[in-house]
């Protein structure tokens, strides 16, 4: 055979090869992570206990985030779980009549799948980091995945479809709120109940989990 036979043949051998490769992979692209967030763009009203306070009204924000497409019948572990609960100025000021003006703790967080499965029914020891309110106005309370937290795991369904996990009810922590005129933090086992609506509250976390 001679030299430039010898070279045709082997471009040829190695389009074939790279063109198995393409086969091979074609529909194997890793899945994107997206953030699946509770509400859409609504917040999501609680009723929470409070000491020293009738219970009140907090705006809670949830998020996480985990692959846009998930096989049928494996499992995942979400990440970057947490989200937010926004005090208002009203409540506030009435937390500042009882003498308090900081809190800091921990939050579990129930989650339930339309389809799938989860390992546990929550997400637990989330973070809320110690914060000293500044006076006046609405307060935001951030809540985070930390080492330490537990989060479930999700079992997409056994057929391809999709899928949908929702935010339940009720929230609890355990807080500690920082009374001002002694410098002491004092502990709180705080529950928030999703506020009953007309019409319902949208707790679905969204987009919808697509299952292949």
């Amino acid at each position: 055979m001679s030299r430039l036979s010898r070279l045709s043949a082997g471009i040829a051998t190695t389009a074939t090869a790279v063109g198995a490769i393409a086969v091979l992979t074609a529909g194997t692209a890793a899945a994107a992570t997206v953030t699946y967030t509770a509400g859409g763009t609504t917040p999501l009203t609680y009723t929470c206990s409070f000491p020293g306070i009738t219970p009140q009204p907090v705006l809670v924000t949830s998020h996480l985030d985990a692959d846009d497409t998930v096989p049928a019948g494996t499992t995942v572990t979400p990440t970057n779980v947490g989200g937010s609960a926004t005090i208002s100025a009203g409540v506030h000021a009435l937390l500042t009549a009882v003498g308090y003006d900081g809190i800091r703790g921990v939050a579990n967080v129930p989650v339930t799948a339309g389809a799938g499965t989860l390992s546990q029914p929550a997400a637990t020891g989330l973070s809320i980091p110690e914060t000293i309110y500044p006076a006046g106005g609405p307060i935001t309370v951030n809540i985070s995945q930390v080492a330490t937290s537990s989060v479930p795991t999700y079992t997409a369904p056994a057929t391809a479809g999709t899928d949908t996990l929702s935010m339940g009810t009720p929230v609890s922590a355990n807080v500690e709120f920082h009374k001002k005129s002694t410098n002491t933090w004092s502990p709180w086992a705080m529950t928030c109940n999703l506020k009953v609506t007309n019409p319902a509250q949208n707790t679905a976390f969204s987009p919808s989990i697509t299952v292949s």
